[in-house]
This record gives structure tokens, sequence and C-alpha cells, in this order.
């Protein structure tokens, strides 16, 4: 079974703005250099995650998991995404594709923002 990760994030006008979600993405292929990562975004920056599921399936993958890059369920967490999961789900009757919990609401991801905010406050 091949597994595809596809880092999901918003997406924003200003090009600068995924510099972060490429440096999360390059730091997974960094430590799992044989998976497949790709960075995919919600809106106004490319690829979109139609697109990004699509070019995993083509490479190979029979399992995509999409990790959203957000802080918290919002509304898009909450009805978008799921509706684009499904319709990508459609496409690809032989890819299993898993939509993760969003990372900011993992107990690392928490404990390390709290110890950047004591850092930054001393």
């Amino acid at each position: 079974m091949a597994v595809a990760i596809v880092l999901f994030a918003h997406g924003a006008r200003d090009a600068e703005w995924a510099e972060p979600a490429r440096r999360v993405a390059d730091a997974v292929r960094a430590l799992l250099p044989d998976a497949q990562v790709s960075l995919a975004f919600l809106e106004f920056m490319a690829p979109t995650l139609a697109e990004a599921v699509e070019a995993a399936a083509a490479d190979g993958a029979t399992e995509v998991r999409v990790v959203p890059l957000f802080l918290a369920r919002g509304g898009h967490l909450k009805r978008d995404v799921p509706a684009l999961v499904e319709a990508a789900r459609a496409r690809h009757p032989g890819c299993r594709i898993e939509l993760l919990p969003p990372v900011g609401e993992d107990r690392g991801v928490v404990d390390a923002m709290a110890a950047y905010a004591i850092e930054a406050g001393h």
C-alpha cells in the first residue's frame, strides 16, 4: 500500500503566507523520505486538494492522509473540507482518503505553542 500525505492549508493571496507550510512539508519529507508528501490549499493558491489527491493517485497512492494545517475545526473544516474529501473519494474509489484532525488540536502542537509564548514573553 502506497501512502501519500497531503498537508492542507487555507491559502492566501500573498505568496509568502505559504512559506511556513512549505517548511512543514520539507520537514515531513526529510523525516519520511520514501513518502509522497504534498501541500495543497483551500483557496487562492495551488494546488487544490482535488489536484493534490489526483497527483497522489496518479503516482500510485492507494491511501491518502489529508492533514489540515489549521488550528481548529472552524467552518471550513466542519463543512467545506469534508465535502472536498467526499468529492475526492468519489473520483478515486480505489484510494482510501482519510481526513485527519487539524494540527492545532494535537497536544504536542498545543504544548509547542505554549512553550513559544512563554519563551517569547521572557
